[in-house]
């Protein structure tokens, strides 16, 4: 690896470790050499969604216009000036992540744009190429030579990142309503957000979560402590969630502490050590 991209892979995991605590924590728990293609991807999906959702007084429109045509000619010349993109790129032509991925996550970045309410058919687009792809480009990193397993581990891994949006919906109610005006969920009034509506989404979740673990029992041991630690964590946040009021929903964004954080690490450490996961 020459000095240049191994500064720019550096500057992704600067910015995991800026914007993520607990992604970050989850990434050092791989084995050394997928934890900068992680960290990689993570830089990436993290600028556009900046673009989105923070530059309210920005043209977000031409920046990721912008950031999307750095991205693709990045990966065609193997290379960018920006670091982030070029770590990237490195990922996308070292890994062979699929374009297809690229652009769904893409696409769903141009649906914050200018998207506030979503349809059924919207809603299931969007979280598979804001969640759902970028866990598959992770899966790519993890089985980069290995297509059987890969493919048989598709499912599970969707599952898992839709699991993860929607408890994030549930989590970032607040800004989504108050900030940026998006209600994600399909037919749900957020000024009439009722014990029913709560439940419903609940239950859908607990069932992604549940489809999804059969396949984190069948990661290597290389990288499964982390996919693990995750769940457990977003496991968590649904679990503060369930046992909020529908309206204290939109009082405040929840989350976990540290110090659980550090017990979460070490209950799934142990679990993952003795094959328990």
């Amino acid at each position: 690896m020459d000095l240049y991209t191994s500064n720019a892979l550096k500057c992704s995991e600067i910015t995991t470790k800026n914007y993520s605590t607990s992604f970050s924590m989850g990434v050092r728990t791989l084995a050394k050499d997928y934890r900068p293609p992680i960290y990689a991807i993570y830089g990436f999906v993290r600028f556009a969604d900046e673009i989105v959702d923070t530059f309210h007084e920005q043209d977000k429109e031409t920046l990721l216009a912008d950031f999307k045509a750095q991205t693709y000619e990045a990966i065609k010349n193997k290379m960018s000036t920006n670091p982030i993109l070029h770590s990237f790129q490195w990922v996308v032509n070292n890994y062979n992540i699929s374009g297809d991925l690229i652009d769904a996550f893409l696409k769903s970045m141009e649906m914050d744009l200018d998207k506030k309410a979503f349809s059924e058919e919207e809603y299931k687009e969007y979280i598979y190429g804001s969640a759902e792809v970028v866990g598959l480009m992770c899966l790519r990193v993890f089985y980069s030579k290995q297509d059987e397993e890969y493919q048989r581990l598709v499912p599970p891994a969707r599952k898992l990142g839709e699991a993860f949006q929607k408890v994030n919906f549930l989590r970032d109610m607040r800004s989504d309503r108050f900030e940026r005006g998006r209600v994600y969920f399909p037919g749900v009034d957020f000024s009439n957000f009722s014990v029913k509506d709560k439940k419903e989404i609940e239950a859908d979740i607990r069932k992604d979560f549940q489809e999804a673990f059969l396949g984190i029992r069948s990661l290597h041991r290389d990288v499964r402590l982390g996919v693990y630690l995750a769940y457990k964590y977003y496991l968590q946040l649904l679990r503060k969630i369930q046992r909020t009021r529908p309206e204290n929903l939109l009082e405040k964004r929840f989350r976990v502490s540290n110090l659980h954080k550090f017990f979460l690490l070490v209950g799934a450490s142990v679990r993952n050590r003795f094959n328990l996961v």
